[in-house]
């Protein structure tokens, strides 16, 4: 498989430049797909009370790490019922080596481990939260060892969630639900990205899909353990300039997996 080239950015896009953005998809007669992803949660939390509080009535899919994951989480997801839950690795545990990056499943994993982690989160999941636990399998860092991509079939998942760009296309009949605008500064301590290189991210993904024909979703990610006033503010102010849109449409994980 190839890597594919990375979307071009720019760092001093501002709302009206994605308000400019969705008018030519108007003009086309097209409608650009969002959806949202949050990673690592486990239970009840002020900050989780205030993501879900943050996304009102907009579809959330909720990265949850199955050996940690609480009965009180699920009982505070009974009353949201646009949230679905996605599979989070199994206990977001480092197990590459110390030279190299941080990895819960990198090839030297032995794969009756990884296939018993991959059954055992399945059960534990489905079993808090039933049907809106989806068989979308989310690896922590982003990132799963290629030769493992059967096993994930074989313990019933759909598809793999990961960070664009990717190399080429998951086989074994697993889809790409991909996430392409992380908001949160990891080398910056958590803290936001920035208005202007999240907006210049999220107009150049627009961009590519408007001039090439592509439809697929562009997946925006969060992370509420380290999600600061200034990320919640632009999450708000992103539903504010693309709700009631005919030009933006926001799916959830569901929708986006019945679509593969």
């Amino acid at each position: 498989m190839t890597y594919l080239p990375r979307v071009a950015t720019s760092t001093a896009a501002e709302w009206p430049d994605l308000a400019a953005e969705l008018d030519r998809w108007e003009e086309v007669g097209r409608s650009a797909r969002l959806w949202w992803r949050d990673d690592d949660a486990v239970a009840s939390t002020p900050r989780l009370d205030r993501l879900l509080r943050l996304a009102g009535d907009m579809p959330l899919a909720l990265a949850v790490i199955p050996a940690d994951a609480t009965r009180a989480l699920a009982a505070e997801l009974i009353a949201y019922p646009q949230v679905t839950v996605l599979h989070h690795g199994w206990c977001h545990a480092n197990h590459a080596a110390s030279d190299e990056k941080k990895n819960e499943y990198p090839a030297e994993r032995h794969p009756v481990d990884v296939a018993d982690e991959l059954d055992e989160g399945r059960k534990q999941l489905r079993s808090l939260f039933g049907s809106r636990a989806l068989p979308v399998f989310v690896p922590p860092w982003n990132r799963f060892a290629d030769r493992f991509l059967p096993l994930l079939t074989e313990a019933g998942f759909k598809a793999i969630s990961q960070q664009a760009p990717r190399r080429g296309a998951p086989l074994h009949g697993i889809a790409a639900v991909d996430v392409h605008l992380d908001v949160t500064d990891w080398r910056g301590g958590g803290a936001f990205v920035g208005t202007g290189p999240a907006l210049g991210r999220l107009i150049a993904e627009l961009r590519q899909r408007r001039e090439s024909g592509e439809d697929g979703a562009i997946g925006i990610m969060t992370h509420h353990l380290v999600m600061d006033r200034a990320t919640e503010d632009f999450v708000a102010e992103l539903f504010r300039w693309t709700c009631g849109l005919s030009s933006v449409q926001w799916l959830g994980a569901a929708e986006l997996l019945a679509a593969r």
